[in-house]
């Protein structure tokens, strides 16, 4: 199985400056309404790959500080902006051992589809809460939808009925129990690598955020804008159905 350390040459191409079509069409947009206004306030990019939402926010008049897990992901990232004229810190760490920054540091964290493919999310959950300001911090995160995407146990059904429009359906099984799962990405036409991801139920989300004095503020559902629709293929279940789920949640 690969790891994202042999596949961030790939992922930097396939990112770039705004995000694949997925990211740029579908997630981002919602994420970044949560994120909102960030002009002054010291930002936590945890998983942040290429950077490119670290370089937005920076441009945006953000102080970026950017964690990411893999070495080769972080030298990409510093690539694009070879002079750091943005001022963005980048960081090689684990999402749940970030002993190198204070308490109370930063206004927002923000995981953009990371949280998923961190192995000990309860740790990094705890570390976000404690790097966070109190009474007003918030974190924002994307993730796949636990309840409509889960790995190789879950996809669409499409039905064909004569003389009626085709109705598409999502199927899922295995819910309820955490478990991890290797997740293929197509590199090339004919060539396939693998990176681990791990499935949790909603209540799990709630639970361990709760425990660690964060409270969901919002919850949402991203829809497919126009331009996802017209370059992905066969997209019309995402219409119906989401694949993804962007929440805030604020630190007491």
């Amino acid at each position: 199985m690969a790891c994202w350390e042999d596949l961030s040459d790939w992922y930097d191409k396939k990112q770039g400056e705004s995000g694949d079509l997925w990211h740029r069409a579908l997630i981002d947009p919602v994420l970044q309404i949560l994120v909102g206004d960030c002009r002054g306030k010291e930002i936590l990019d945890l998983g942040c790959g290429n950077g490119y939402l670290a370089r937005r926010f920076a441009r945006e008049g953000a102080r970026v500080t950017a964690v990411d897990s893999s070495l080769r992901m972080i030298k990409n990232a510093q690539a694009h902006d070879p002079g750091n004229t943005l001022k963005i810190s980048y960081i090689h760490s684990d999402a749940n051992r970030l002993d190198m920054i204070p308490d109370a540091s930063f206004d927002l964290v923000f995981a953009n589809m990371s949280l998923m493919d961190i192995e000990d999310a309860e740790g990094a959950v705890r570390e976000v809460s404690r790097v966070l300001k109190g009474g007003g911090g918030r974190f924002v995160a994307s993730i796949s939808h636990p309840c409509f995407d889960n790995g190789s146990n879950s996809g669409w059904v499409i039905e064909k009925v004569a003389f009626e429009p085709r109705r598409v359906y999502r199927k899922i099984r295995a819910y309820r129990k955490p478990f991890s799962e290797d997740i293929p990405w197509r590199i090339e036409k004919n060539v396939r690598k693998f990176t681990q991801s791990f499935h949790r139920p909603l209540s799990w989300y709630a639970r361990i955020l709760s425990s660690n004095g964060l409270v969901i503020t919002k919850l949402e559902e991203p829809e497919p804008t126009e331009e996802f629709l017209e370059k992905e293929e066969d997209s019309s279940g995402f219409i119906e159905v989401p694949l993804h789920l962007v929440f805030e949640a604020i630190k007491l």
